[in-house]
Parts: structure tokens; sequence; C-alpha cells
């Protein structure tokens, strides 16, 4: 049986089992989320499939231009492509039909394969637990740390916003909305403050008050690299001295959208800073979901969060599974 086959039967199941409800509402935010990707997707594929009776080297090629405009990324389709070609050969599939599974399950195995990376935040044994977040402006960072926020506060969690960004005009003030509307702590000053500083005495307010969670925003000007990484040294440092293992994930922002270019971001932050996942916002708003596939072969750096919509339900925890089946059903099942 083959990958897709063994998934669909473990969601049609728990379409008919008395499971947990949040986990049929993940699976439905998914769904709904990868509508865009997947309905351009799979349209492609399966113009692709009809076309052609033949699997030949034609076929081939159209195969990888349509999977490069799904942002998989050239070094990823080039791998997947040695993959299946490797596949038809041994197997014999000469009918694109019988292609459908092999793609799919080759896709996974591209996402699996090699080191696994933890899709879990990380929670240190001592609170609080601190959580720093880069990325450059305009990719959604301040909504998915009040999205976040949000999460941590419905787990019982005392939380603590702290405005570390302190250069983008607006951005202490936008987080300090956020705080009163969700109705949880926040530390900041006001702009061009030091933001290590910023960042040391919010941390002392956390150790005073029993926080459970920080979240820490930063400044995202990427265009002057060397000043950036002496800021984020500076404030790990901050962090580490006053907090031990601290901060416990760094995690990076990236705008779906913004396709390949996301990659160069997270390739040049992983430069600067100890990058330990990545948050993937408005995958529902591209008809290129297959740039979660390229974050893994590129950067090699989990997924943790992946933004499928505006509320913070629609910050949904990575899940490998329903990412493929949403982006594939449709392709899969005509």
């Amino acid at each position: 049986m083959s990958f897709f086959s063994k998934l669909k039967d473990k969601f049609i199941k728990k379409e008919d089992e008395k499971v947990e409800l949040e986990e049929k509402e993940s699976l439905q935010v998914y769904d709904k989320g990868l509508t865009k990707s997947r309905n351009t997707f799979s349209s492609r594929l399966l113009d692709l499939t009809k076309r052609y009776n033949k699997v030949n080297e034609e076929y081939f090629e159209e195969l990888e231009e349509i999977l490069i405009m799904a942002d998989i990324g050239v070094n990823t389709v080039m791998n997947f492509m040695d993959r299946l070609r490797k596949r038809v050969k041994e197997d014999k599939i000469t009918d694109p039909t019988l292609l459908k599974e092999v793609i799919v399950d080759e896709l996974f195995i591209i996402y699996v394969s090699g080191e696994v990376l933890s899709t879990n935040l990380e929670r240190a044994e001592k609170k609080p637990t601190v959580y720093l977040f880069v990325g450059v402006n305009g990719v959604g960072k301040t909504t998915t740390i009040a999205k976040l926020a949000q999460k941590e506060k419905e787990a019982n969690r005392k939380v603590l916003l702290i405005a570390g960004d302190t250069f983008r005009a607006g951005a202490t003030s936008q987080l300090k909305e956020w705080s009163e509307r969700l109705e949880v702590n926040f530390y900041g000053k006001k702009e061009g403050v030091d933001p290590a500083s910023v960042i040391y005495e919010g941390l002392e307010y956390a150790l005073n008050n029993d926080i459970d969670t920080v979240l820490i925003d930063t400044a995202g000007r990427l265009q002057n690299k060397t000043n950036l990484m002496k800021e984020l040294e500076k404030i790990n440092k901050v962090i580490s001295k006053l907090i031990e293992n601290a901060p416990h994930e760094t995690l990076l922002v990236i705008d779906a959208t913004t396709g390949q270019n996301g990659i160069s971001q997270a390739k040049s932050f992983k430069e600067i800073t100890n990058l330990t996942g990545i948050i993937l916002t408005k995958l529902d708003g591209t008809a290129k979901g297959g740039i979660v596939l390229a974050i893994k072969e590129e950067v090699n750096l989990p997924v943790k969060f992946i933004g499928l919509g505006e509320t913070a339900r629609d910050l949904q925890e990575f899940d490998i599974e329903k990412y493929i089946y949403s982006l594939f059903k449709d392709f899969m099942e005509v």
C-alpha cells in the first residue's frame, strides 16, 4: 500500500470515529488553508496525466516545470526527478495514472529522509520558556507572536510579550496593542532604545512575575547583515546570562507568498544566528504551497508552524502527513 493510501485510510477513518474534536478541526484548517495551492497544483498535475498516455521524456520535462512553479525549489526538484526516473525504470511504469502515487510517495520521502527534524516547540524545565522571533519586516512576525501568545494563554500559561524591535516605527505600540487585546503581560520602551537592554529588563520582569512563556520580537533589518548579527549576538548573550539555556527556540518567520525569496531569507538568517525552526505564514494566500518541501531540502530547518488564515486557530503546528494529504488529495482521487 502506498504512503498516500495509508494517509487516506487514516484521515477518512478519523472522520468516522469519535476522535478528539481538535484533531478534526486541525485537518479542516489544513484542508481549507491549502485550497489555493491544491487547486492550482492538482489541476496542473491532472492535466499532465490526462494529456499523456505514456511516461516519456516530454512528460518528465513538463512535470519538472510544474514542480518548480509550485515553489518546491530547483535543487529539490532535481533530486526528486532523479528518484522518480529511477522508480519508473525499476518498476517498469509506463502509465502516467499509475505514477500518481509514486509522485506523492517520493515527495514525502524527500521530506522525511535524512535528519529527523522535530516540529515540537521546546519547553524549559524551569520557567520561563523563552522564544525569540526573527524575520524581515512585513512577513507577519508581530501577528504570529500574538497568535502564539493566544495559544499559550489558552494552555493556561502566563505570557509576556517583549518589544525588542525598537527601530521600526510603530512596532512597540503594535505589540502593546496585541497584549492589551489578548490580556497578556507586556514589556517595552520607546523607539530607538537599545533592544538588548529592553529584553534584559523584560526578562527580569518575567523572572519576578512568575511568567511561564516569554515571546520576544526583534528587528528584521536584513539589508545590513553585519549590524543585525551583532545585535542578535548581544541579545542572545543577554538572554542566556539571565536564563539558562535560553532562548529555548529562535524562530524565523517567513511569508510563504514570497516563494524563493523566503528561502533566501532563511539562508541569510541561518548564517547570522542559531535558528531552531521556521514559522511559515500566509500559506493560504499562495498557489505555490511546495515551499515547505524546499525549506527542508535547502535549509534543513524544521517548519514548526504554518499560517493558514487570520485567526489563532489558523496557525497550525506543522504536520507533514496533513500537509501532503491536503495538498494532493484532489490529484489522487480523480
